[in-house]
C-alpha cells in the first residue's frame, strides 16, 4: 500500500482568498480506489494521488482562469446506483476508524462544509472516478459511494445536490468537502467553508426528483452478476438495498392467462382493432373474444426477486413465481431496462408492507428479493 501523503493547512500565496484554519493543523486524505486488492484497514491511494485538503489547502485554491458560467451547471440528476465496495469498507486515517454506512438510513447533519480545488483536478477519488472541479459533487467520510446528497448553507437557505464520489475531509471540524462548482454555488468560495445542513437523498425522494424533472428511469442498477479479472484488480461491485426504475416505455405487463379450450364466439365481430395486442400471422381473433388487458401500476415500491441478461432466464423465473405464489396478492411481472429484465412483483403502498412481502416470499421460497421504486 502506498504510503499516506499529508499537506499542511494553509494559505495559498497565489490567491487572495484567507485561509480557513491554522497553519498548525495536519490534514490527511487518502483516495480510496475500488480493487478488490485494497488494503482492508484504509483505502489505497491511487497512484499520482494527493492527500486532498478541501477548500484551500496548500497548494490548492481556485483555478487561474474558472469558467464564467458556473451558476449555469445544473445539480446532477440523482440516481439509485450500485455501490462500489472498495469505497465502501471501514477505514482507519489518523488513528480513527471509519465505517461507510451503506443501510440508506435517513442522514442529516448540520455542520461545516469546505471544498477542493485546482491540486486534485484530474486526480482520482474514492472509487476511482476522475476528479472534476467542475462537476457537482463531494466527498464524505461515511456516505455511501455513489449517493447523492442535499446540501443546504444554514446562512442563505440556498440547496445544491451533489455525487458523493469521494471519501473526506478528515478533519473534526469538518462534514463535507465540495467541488469548487458546489461551494460556487452555495457562495462558499471566498471564505472557504461554512455551515451546511446535508442530507442524504432517500430512493422515495430521489423517485420525486426525477418525476418533477421529468425523468422515470432511474440510473442503471449492477449487473446481475459480476466476476473480478484473472489478476484480482477488478471492481466488485455490490447492489443496494433499492435498485432502479424503469421506464414506463419499457416496461411489458404480463398478458391475462389464455384458455386452455376458448369456445367461439357466438357472433363473431370483425377484426380486432390496433389496441390490442398483435396476433401471430394467420390467426385472425374476433373482438369479442379478445380479453380485456389489465393496466398495471407503473410507479411504486416494488419487490424484484430477479435480473437476468436473458430473456428467457426471466421468463423462467416468472412460471416458478406463477406455479407456486397463486394466490399471491400483487402482480408478477418482467421489466425491461437497461439491457436486464428483472421480475417484479408489487406494487406495494409502502415500505413497510414490501419488506413483509419480501419475509413472507423468503420464508415461501427462499428467494431474498430486494425493494425497488419505480
Amino acid at each position: 500500500m502506498q504510503p499516506d501523503r499529508t499537506s499542511s493547512l494553509g494559505a495559498n500565496s497565489t490567491s487572495s482568498r484567507q485561509p480557513r484554519g491554522s497553519s498548525s493543523l495536519l490534514w490527511v486524505a487518502v483516495c480510496a480506489t475500488v480493487a478488490l486488492a485494497a488494503c482492508s484497514s484504509a483505502p489505497k491511494a491511487p497512484s499520482g494521488s494527493a492527500s486532498r485538503g478541501g477548500g484551500y489547502y496548500k497548494d490548492d485554491g481556485p483555478p487561474a482562469n474558472p469558467p464564467a458560467n458556473l451558476d449555469l451547471v445544473p445539480d446532477p440528476l440523482p440516481a439509485v446506483e450500485p455501490l462500489a465496495s472498495g469505497a465502501n469498507r471501514p477505514y482507519v486515517i489518523f488513528g480513527k476508524r471509519y465505517v461507510p454506512d451503506t443501510s440508506m438510513q435517513p442522514y442529516k447533519v448540520r455542520g461545516i462544509a469546505s471544498w477542493y480545488g485546482r491540486k486534485f483536478h484530474g486526480a482520482r477519488t474514492s472509487n476511482g472516478e476522475i476528479y472534476d472541479m467542475y462537476a457537482m459533487t463531494a466527498a464524505h467520510t461515511t456516505l455511501p459511494i455513489p449517493s447523492y446528497a442535499r446540501v443546504t448553507r444554514v446562512a442563505t437557505g440556498k440547496s445544491v445536490i451533489v455525487r458523493v464520489n469521494d471519501r473526506g475531509p478528515f478533519h473534526s471540524d469538518r462534514i463535507i468537502d465540495l467541488s469548487y462548482t458546489a461551494a460556487h454555488k452555495l457562495g462558499l468560495l471566498a471564505q472557504g467553508s461554512g455551515e451546511v445542513v446535508v442530507e442524504l437523498l432517500q430512493p422515495e425522494e430521489i423517485a420525486r426528483i426525477r418525476a418533477e424533472r421529468g425523468n422515470a428511469p432511474m440510473l442503471a442498477s449492477a449487473p446481475a452478476v459480476t466476476q473480478a479479472a484473472a489478476d484480482g484488480n477488478a471492481p466488485e461491485v455490490v447492489a443496494l438495498p433499492v435498485t432502479v426504475q424503469a421506464p414506463a416505455s419499457q416496461m411489458r405487463e404480463l398478458p391475462p392467462l389464455a384458455q386452455a379450450n376458448p369456445a367461439p364466439p357466438a357472433n363473431p365481430g370483425p377484426a380486432a382493432v390496433a389496441a390490442n395486442p398483435p396476433q401471430p400471422s394467420g390467426v385472425q381473433v374476433p373482438a369479442s373474444a379478445a380479453a380485456p388487458v389489465a393496466v398495471l401500476p407503473q410507479s411504486g415500491i416494488f419487490l424484484q426477486v430477479g435480473a437476468f441478461s436473458g430473456q428467457r432466464n426471466a421468463e423462467d423465473l416468472l412460471a416458478r413465481l406463477k406455479s407456486q405464489l397463486g394466490d399471491w396478492a400483487e402482480p408478477l411481472r418482467i421489466v425491461n431496462t437497461d439491457s436486464l429484465h428483472r421480475v417484479h412483483i408489487g406494487p406495494y403502498p409502502t415500505r413497510e408492507s414490501a419488506q413483509a412481502a419480501a419475509q413472507r416470499l423468503q420464508a415461501r421460497m427462499d428467494i431474498a428479493p430486494v425493494i425497488v421504486v419505480r
